[in-house]
């Protein structure tokens, strides 16, 4: 579990290719003070597991089925990457809750400047925005950022100058990719109350187990 906050911007240092896999090599800073083999780290919200540890590189996995879901399959070398460590359980929980399982893929629209602040559009399929409300929360390559608006075709959010400076996004521009994640909460209570689920939440169930 992580947070969506960004501890620092990694470096793509090695990019293997297999056929429908591939094999990244980062190189960081700070997240290197305690990782050890076998630990996640989000990769521009892409939950990946420490393979290898040489220095202050870390190497990682990439199955097909990420690749097919996620951004990461246009990174090269030389790519800037936003890196997080998983969530520590006494730490303080400054975003929200990011599984660092993209549920997809949304293209940028446009950036455009706000006073002291950026706004960013995001162009995002009726499967993802289905879950995004206004002032809610959306990781967008593992940022946790506030929902500014959002439409039939996609949403919007701000960045401020801090955001800017310690994230890759503003680096990106109309046309590029970026991994989203919703808010996993929404999609528990779509699976509580939808119909398909035989113990499903409704009026009759509430009044009898005395809810209401």
């Amino acid at each position: 579990m992580f947070t969506g906050i960004i501890e620092e911007i990694g470096t793509i240092e090695r990019l293997e290719r297999g056929t429908r896999s591939a094999r990244l090599t980062i190189a960081g800073s700070v997240i290197f003070s305690d990782l050890k083999l076998g630990d996640s780290v989000a990769v521009n919200g892409v939950c990946l597991t420490a393979s290898s540890i040489n220095g202050t590189a870390f190497t990682a996995d990439v199955m097909p089925e990420t690749l097919d879901r996620t951004a990461l399959g246009v990174l090269r070398v030389g790519s800037r990457v936003n890196l997080e460590r998983a969530m520590a359980a006494n730490g303080r929980f400054g975003g929200h809750m990011v599984a660092g399982h993209v549920d997809g893929v949304g293209k940028i629209v446009s950036v455009r400047p706000d006073d002291n602040a950026v706004h960013v559009r995001i162009a995002a399929g009726a499967e993802i925005l289905r879950y995004v409300i206004q002032k809610g929360s959306v990781a967008i390559d593992g940022i946790s950022l506030t929902v500014a608006e959002v439409d039939a075709n996609g949403f919007g959010v701000s960045i401020i100058p801090h955001t800017a400076d310690e994230t890759t996004l503003l680096s990106k521009g109309a046309g590029d990719l970026v991994n989203l994640e919703v808010d996993l909460v929404g999609k528990y209570v779509e699976k509580l109350l939808g119909t398909h689920t035989p113990n499903r939440i409704t009026t009759d169930f509430l009044a009898t187990h005395g809810f209401m």
